[in-house]
């Protein structure tokens, strides 16, 4: 186990976008951040993201799986080295993987989680020592495995001298926010954070440019802003199952695939606005789990780049709504410095989630250690 002194670390995350791969570098001694470092993206190439695509859904030995690891194996080997090459002092690496499928409830089977991608592979690449697969003893205690970069966000809100309850939210595929007190002593302490899956976010509205205009993303919301709400439409959507349980809960890429058909009906525009507001209205449903009013709510993510996703949560939140750069934080690279974080955690021996943020009995620290030969 590392000692309590500072280390550079390594985080990277591949996230249910699609979009490819963020690197960065982080000084932390798993509790407090002391230093941001550098940072790096590697792209997927189409024909990448399309071999990814048919595996999503997949479990470990279904076909398809062992191709998309490939792909996401390389591409993390090539982007890490790179910023190796930066950060040569970096000790650890923290390898998230590709999600494919993730279902802790077990509705599938017994309760399980699968991200593709080979941390021993990567240990022996890279010639560092790989922490990952961090969702899994989670899964298998009970909790639902995500979200993980809560106790992050909690040392990004105390590095950043809040001093009032906030909130951070991801808009990558899938939506999560955590509510963070900032007064608590630490993430672990009951109250001092809350977390949970609100919705989907890019992921049906960068499948629907893809199939429909052979885009990756609705590029800075403007076809969205193009189109006009069906707030009928939101308003179903809102009645998934879903928006009635308390979290903390969790979602997989593809869990609304079947609360948003029909979206379909409409026209390229008012269809990608619908969605986009569906996205905003579903962090919005999730401000009745908050145990009191945050002052603000910092977006993380490709979505805080939607200029028409930002207006919709400004329209529908209670609260100033801002992206986490005025806080002085890469929005950009926010899940990969969380990763770094908690690879030295794991290695610290100190909890990555607990109950107030996956729902698992207990506090858990999660995550495969594999070191390269010789080491």
């Amino acid at each position: 186990m590392l000692k309590a002194q500072p280390v550079w670390a390594l985080g990277a995350m591949s996230g249910t976008s699609l979009d490819g791969v963020d690197v960065a570098a982080l000084r932390t001694d798993g509790v407090e951040i002391l230093d941001f470092g550098p940072a790096l993206y590697r792209a997927y190439s189409a024909a990448e993201r399309a071999v990814i695509h048919t595996a999503l859904g997949a479990w470990p030995g279904a076909p398809g799986v062992e191709a998309a690891a490939e792909v996401v194996e390389t591409a993390h080997a090539e982007v890490l080295s790179d910023l190796l090459a930066r950060c040569p002092e970096a000790e650890l690496v923290g390898f998230h993987g590709q999600t494919l499928a993730h279902d802790p409830l077990g509705l599938t089977g017994a309760p399980r989680t699968h991200q593709a991608g080979d941390g021993d592979l990567l240990a022996e690449v890279l010639g560092r020592t790989v922490v990952w697969d961090f969702r899994t003893s989670d899964v298998e205690l009970g909790g639902q495995g995500a979200p993980l970069a809560p106790f992050f966000h909690f040392a990004c809100a105390t590095w950043a001298g809040l001093s009032a309850p906030v909130v951070f939210l991801n808009l990558g595929g899938v939506g999560n926010v955590t509510f963070v007190d900032p007064r608590a002593t630490g993430p672990e302490v009951a109250g001092a954070c809350l977390a949970f899956d609100t919705g989907p976010a890019n992921a049906p509205i960068n499948d629907l440019m893809q199939a429909r205009l052979g885009k990756g993303y609705d590029e800075g919301g403007a076809l969205a802003r193009a189109g006009r709400v069906d707030e009928t439409f939101v308003e179903r959507f809102l009645g998934h199952a879903y928006f009635l349980k308390v979290p903390p809960k969790s979602l997989d890429r593809n869990d609304f695939a079947q609360a948003l058909e029909g979206v379909e009906t409409l026209s390229d525009a008012d269809a990608v606005a619908t969605l986009t507001a569906c996205a905003a209205a579903a962090v919005a449903r999730g401000f009745e789990h908050f145990p009191s009013a945050p002052a603000a709510v910092y977006v993380a993510g490709g979505g805080r780049l939607n200029a028409a996703l930002m207006a919709e949560l400004a329209r529908r939140l209670p609260c100033a709504v801002a992206p986490v750069e005025d806080l002085g934080l890469d929005g950009d690279m926010l899940e990969a410095q969380a990763f770094a974080y908690l690879a030295v955690r794991v290695a610290r021996g100190l909890p990555t989630s607990g109950p107030s943020t996956t729902g698992v009995a207990a506090l858990v620290g999660g995550g495969r250690v594999s070191k390269p030969q010789g080491i």
